[in-house]
């Protein structure tokens, strides 16, 4: 088997002996090695420790001299199977016009609904394959892609089917999650029990005969879906093997929080309106915050309270929501920046955030998240830089020089 060699590596940064995530306090804490190196051999990390114990011979060396090699990106939360694209909708939202007025004009997820059923399976997979090939120059190595824009049984099974091929074809870990309760769509408004009956009785037993989804998802928030439709899907989607993870509180206080902590939910996500009950909810849960500073930026929301949560003694995880119309980049750096900028959390956080509590958001934690022996060799080799705080505080620049994927360097 191939192996690399990084050696004079600066600090190899996120090294850990256990996969749990991290909260509260420990949040602050980010295990690293100075002067370090790190073997790989296959697709998996052999061997690290100071350079003082360094292998000297491998397949392929690598000096980091002045650079820091951490664990890639784990983003967590994405919608990157789309249509087109909706820069008219941003024009609207400059001149005044809120989420739910677009919404309620046909636009917003209803537009790419009908953009996604008018396009080719073959077309959708390419444009999703140049959408994941960006993130991985931005250092993600693992992504979580959710259906939701098809609205429809050919669409929804048209959009994880392509999750599927890019499962196959890309170095990337990548989950699927079905979240045909994104919105009720247009033929539906009258008959809301319709869709739902389509979503329980057509589309989870598709999904589940052709193993087309990891997870199942439901946008529980104002002008969407209530709680007790959220849950009866949720229960649907348990027969079939498919944890939660939900979309929750990103418009006011909907109850999604308590609704995905009631199922056990993976991650709730988004989290906008978290107040002190909800932080309450959290704490007895092992349910992961996940949050999307992205969608607050562009769409002028204020932001997530990030600090409260840690400070609570909550886990907290971060995530692009890379999609067409509210957080339309996949670009992870940005994400630590505008969370250590908006949110207040720290550079050793977001890092935290971004790495092993996002890959417990995808329930990939014996894979990614972390320089552990035995896990896959997925790393990002940065810039030179002065330190990780550089990686943050250099927003909108790409720290990211090289990205290792399977042993591979991608």
């Amino acid at each position: 088997m191939a192996a690399i060699l990084i050696k004079n590596i600066k600090a190899l940064v996120g090294v850990r002996s256990s996969n749990a995530a991290v909260k509260g306090v420990a949040m602050r804490e980010l295990p690293a090695i100075d002067n370090a190196y790190l073997l790989t051999e296959g697709d998996s990390i052999k061997a690290f420790g100071p350079m003082a114990e360094c292998p000297e011979r491998a397949d392929t060396i690598i000096d980091a001299k002045d650079k820091f090699v951490l664990p890639a990106w784990c983003d967590s939360h994405t919608h990157i199977v789309y249509a087109g694209s909706r820069e008219n909708e941003f024009i609207d939202k400059i001149n005044g016009l809120s989420y739910e007025e677009i919404a309620a004009r046909g636009g917003g997820i209803l537009n790419s609904a009908r953009r996604l059923n008018e396009t080719s399976e073959e077309a959708l997979y390419e444009s999703a394959a140049a959408r994941l090939a960006e993130t991985k120059g931005f250092g993600t190595g693992a992504i979580e892609i959710k259906s939701g824009y098809g609205l429809s049984l050919e669409g929804e099974l048209k959009m994880l089917r392509v999750v599927r091929r890019l499962k196959e074809d890309s170095a990337q870990i990548i989950k699927s999650t079905f979240l045909g309760a994104h919105a009720v769509p247009a033929e539906y408004k009258a008959n809301r029990e319709g869709y739902l009956r389509l979503l329980i009785d057509d589309l989870l037993p598709r999904i589940a005969g052709e193993g087309l989804a990891d997870f199942i998802d439901v946008f529980c928030d104002k002008g969407f879906f209530t709680p007790d439709e959220t849950s009866r899907i949720l229960e649907a989607g348990a027969k079939y093997g498919l944890p939660p993870k939900i979309h929750a509180n990103e418009l006011d206080y909907s109850g999604g929080i308590e609704t995905g902590v009631r199922h056990q939910a993976r991650s709730v996500d988004h989290l906008e309106f978290t107040g002190d009950e909800q932080i309450a909810t959290l704490l007895a849960s092992d349910t992961m915050p996940t949050l999307l500073p992205s969608t607050a930026f562009f769409l002028r929301l204020h932001y997530a309270p990030a600090r409260k949560m840690i400070d609570a003694g909550l886990p907290v995880a971060l995530a692009t929501d890379y999609n067409p119309g509210s957080s339309p980049s996949g670009n992870m750096p940005f994400i630590l920046s505008l969370s250590c900028i908006n949110m207040k959390m720290l550079p050793e956080e977001v890092i935290n955030a971004a790495t092993i509590n996002g890959a417990y958001a995808m329930n990939v934690t014996d894979e990614a998240g972390s320089i552990t022996i035995g896990k896959r060799a997925n790393l990002i080799i940065t810039k030179a830089i002065p330190s990780v705080a550089f990686i943050p505080y250099s927003f909108g620049s790409n720290p990211v020089e090289q990205v290792i994927l399977n042993g591979e360097i991608a």
